[in-house]
């Protein structure tokens, strides 16, 4: 007799990463023979350096012993990993490590945000983006219904960013909300938002006292001045949350680790800090993050680790220029790919959802249909680089065969 979360009914029946899942699926079964190469769904490929997951053993193997073994460790994270996200990510723009969150990655984080803040918040999103954050909004119920005619829910702030504005919302037009998500590098379009871009960002928010959640999962592949950080930009601390993660910056897809980043100086309207609530709420809600993941998270932060890690970096970089490279070539407009792993293909005139079905039956390539990002990807592939050098070059001759 209990009644469905109303909230949930809301949420639309079929999440659409688990539609391209089903629909690579039934292609296999269909060609059975066929060579299918993905560049879809962003999970990291190359392996994890052995001197990260050498730390994760040592901390396995010592907890066979009377010595080495742990249990329940501080739900906000060992201090060794805190301390070493600080000083690297952090170490000149004033973040405390007691202001530093682990987790078991930023989704996590995602949804944690969104129970902290409630249900009577507002919120802004950038179109397109990340389906979680829009996700988390609807289950906590912060949404009205999902408008079919329009491609979105009902009572969020959907901020248009097309290539002619670099894929930065206007915000002279945009809404007053409570709490604004942003994601730079952005997924999906791989771009990057410039220092005097995020210095609009923040003033805006400080202006109408809201709240940035601010994604930056993907700040290791900035090469360029682009922030890696929000709170690189002053008055940002006032006024932004951070998550990041390690599983696109270390490959840690499978062993789960991430981060937020609280301010201590950030304050509810009635000068409560929002850290206190952040804090009391991952006490109630985990128990901490695994300390073999964090044992290499740790190593991730060292010297060779970073060394390591920007080598694996630089390879899916590699790759995503050579994605723009044959798209370009074939007269397509290509966006992203420099400090990000992704790209964004503009096919005027198509839907996103035949161009997605014209790539996998004749291409026999898994992508993402921009629409599933939003409204405004409408037209528009999402390609990951995350993939093989060999499976990058056949699916450039593929895409070549199919477009000349």
């Amino acid at each position: 007799m209990v009644r469905r979360n109303v909230n949930m009914e809301k949420l639309k029946d079929d999440y659409f990463l688990t539609n391209i899942s089903r629909r690579q699926s039934a292609h296999l079964q269909k060609f059975p023979d066929t060579k299918l190469i993905n560049l879809g769904i962003g999970d990291t490929t190359m392996p994890i350096p052995k001197s990260i997951t050498s730390s994760m053993v040592e901390r396995a193997d010592a907890l066979s012993t009377i010595e080495g073994y742990s249990g329940y460790g501080p739900e906000q994270g060992e201090k060794a990993l805190k301390d070493a996200i600080a000083n690297t990510f952090y170490g000149d723009l004033g973040i405390k490590s007691s202001e530093v969150f682990i987790s078991d990655g930023s989704q996590t984080d995602i949804s944690r945000l969104q129970l902290l803040l409630g249900s009577s918040v507002s919120i802004a999103v950038q179109d397109p983006s990340y389906p979680a954050y829009v996700d988390t909004g609807v289950v906590v119920g912060q949404t009205n219904v999902f408008q079919e005619s329009e491609g979105k829910y009902g009572n969020i702030e959907y901020m248009k960013c097309f290539a002619d504005n670099d894929f930065f919302p206007d915000l002279s037009t945009a809404s007053r909300t409570d709490i604004i998500f942003f994601c730079s590098p952005n997924n999906p379009t791989g771009s990057t938002a410039t220092r005097e871009q995020l210095a609009q960002l923040v003033e805006f928010s400080r202006k109408n006292g809201s709240i940035i959640v601010y994604d930056a999962a993907y700040a290791a592949y900035i090469s360029d001045d682009c922030p890696r950080s929000i709170f690189e930009i002053p008055g940002a601390k006032e006024v932004a949350i951070e998550i990041s993660s390690f599983s696109k910056f270390a490959g840690f897809t499978g062993v789960r680790l991430g981060w937020t980043v609280v301010p201590s100086e950030l304050l509810y309207s009635n000068g409560f800090p929002v850290i206190k609530d952040f804090d009391r709420l991952v006490c109630t809600c985990s128990n901490g993050t695994s300390n073999i993941s964090q044992a290499g998270g740790l190593a991730c932060l060292s010297p060779e680790g970073l060394k390591s890690i920007q080598t694996i970096i630089d390879f899916y970089k590699e790759n995503a220029r050579l994605i723009i490279e044959i798209f370009t070539s074939l007269g397509f407009k290509a966006y992203g790919g420099k400090n990000a792993p992704y790209v964004w293909v503009h096919f005027p005139g198509k839907r996103s959802w035949d161009v997605f079905t014209e790539i996998l039956e004749k291409a026999h390539i898994v992508t993402i249909p921009g629409s599933g990002f939003g409204p405004c990807g409408q037209g528009y592939i999402r390609f990951s680089s995350f993939a093989r050098r060999e499976d990058i070059i056949e699916a450039s001759w593929r895409l070549k065969n199919l477009y000349s």
